[in-house]
């Protein structure tokens, strides 16, 4: 690294990537910092820079082999293999430069004393992670997969069995259904649906079978479903055009008919949503066509819109307590997925065509009814392409801590 390049570093101060630490302290306070930057996004520890980012210099003779050895090979847990470099000014004083990327085993600990503490960063400082972060950083980095977590109060019952059964039968190839509430629990919890419970109680449902195959999964799992707004203008108004919550099973009911064959005979959640939308997201046509109807111009590429919202649906992350939220303005469309991108995934790579699925089997079961793409190339395929073709625009991809938002520019005025 240049002189000049840690100059600028230090002038623009401690931030949620940059550290500055003299190099006195104990190795569990440097291991805190660098669990706190591997649970977030990586970054850089200055060792010989003081608070106010005065330059104080090193001072601990051997401090390579100290960091090495001592701090992140006792302390920080997993491994991490940082880049080290000492930087020499003018004055003789020198700095010593420790840059590491994400971590991609979280959640990160420090070891000391039979502990082992989970620290996260929080602006310039690091603290302990609470339940909620840690439970994030387990799911992360893929020790965790909530949608198999149990929902607390709910029961086999809750679960609508005409869908399982079709399920069971017609998609996966069962012979039979099972034949009692014992055998039913049992075949579910195999697949994922259920989770028995160590003190013999009956099982209970987890996320991933309520919000499938649940009759109405908000009653036990209240950030399921999905809330959509429609507004005439740019921004949300007090007065909205529509806005509800929806509720329901993901998976549509279908059923084998003679001399129909399978047969859609109740929407699931995708399909409620897509009619409740459909009149604030088209218009009429001016011309009448052959059969004396206006057929109905959309301002969004709908197979794009399909596509966000299912990935919306099977990719959130259920450690947190919202909605999935749609919403329409005048000039785009919103789709808001609750969580960050999972195991180490960023906007960068979605675009370029890698996959990681978070709940794998509510991906799996969406890809056995066709709703998700086999190759699970939709941003990629469809996303992006169809909205710049269809509006001129791109689509956006807004990451926070907190969600990824995809908006989808309307189509202009015919």
């Amino acid at each position: 690294m240049l002189k000049s390049e840690l100059l600028e570093i230090i002038a623009n101060g401690e931030n949620s990537g940059v550290e500055f630490k003299r190099d006195d302290l104990r190795p569990e306070q440097l291991a805190k910092e660098i669990v706190a930057l591997a649970n977030f996004q990586g970054g850089k520890l200055l060792l010989g820079v003081e608070d106010d980012g005065s330059i104080s210099g090193i001072q601990r003779d051997g401090l390579e082999t100290w960091v090495m050895d001592t701090v992140f090979g006792r302390y920080v847990h997993p491994m991490i293999l940082p880049f080290y470099e000492e930087v020499e000014f003018d004055d003789g004083k020198r700095v010593a430069v420790i840059s590491f990327t994400q971590g991609t085993a979280k959640p990160y600990v420090l070891r000391k004393d039979n502990r082992e503490d989970i620290y996260v960063r929080v602006g310039s400082t690091s603290r302990l992670a609470t339940r909620e972060q840690q439970a994030r950083l387990f799911e992360s980095g893929g020790m965790l997969h909530s949608e198999v977590l149990p929902v607390s109060g709910s029961r086999l019952e809750d679960l609508d069995q005409s869908r399982l059964s079709d399920y069971l039968l017609n998609v996966i190839g069962d012979l039979t259904p099972p034949q009692s509430g014992e055998e039913w629990e049992q075949r579910l919890k195999g697949l994922g649906l259920m989770v028995g419970r160590p003190d013999g109680d009956p099982a209970v449902c987890t996320v991933a079978g309520l919000v499938l195959f649940g009759r109405s999964p908000r009653r036990s799992l209240r950030h399921a479903g999905v809330r959509w707004m429609s507004f005439a203008g740019t921004e949300k108004a007090y007065q909205a055009q529509d806005d509800t919550v929806l509720d329901g099973p993901l998976i549509a009911l279908w059923e084998v008919r003679p001399g129909e064959g399978r047969t859609l005979v109740e929407d699931g959640l995708v399909e409620r949503l897509s009619d409740r939308m459909r009149p604030f997201i088209s218009e009429d046509s001016s011309e009448v066509n052959e059969g004396l109807r206006r057929d109905p111009h959309y301002r969004y590429p709908l197979d794009a819109v399909r596509e966000a919202i299912l990935n919306a649906f099977v990719h959130r992350d259920w450690t947190r307590s919202t909605e999935v939220e749609v919403v329409n303005y005048a000039d785009r469309l919103e789709v808001i997925s609750p969580g960050t991108l999972q195991n180490s995934m960023t906007v960068e790579k979605m675009l370029a065509g890698q996959r990681s699925a978070r709940n794998p089997i509510i991906v799996e079961i969406m890809r056995d009814y066709g709703y998700v793409d086999a190759r699970g190339m939709g941003v990629r395929r469809k996303i992006i392409p169809l909205t710049r073709l269809f509006s001129g625009k791109e689509a956006d991809f807004d990451l926070t801590d907190d969600h990824l938002r995809v908006v989808i520019p309307a189509r202009p005025a015919l």
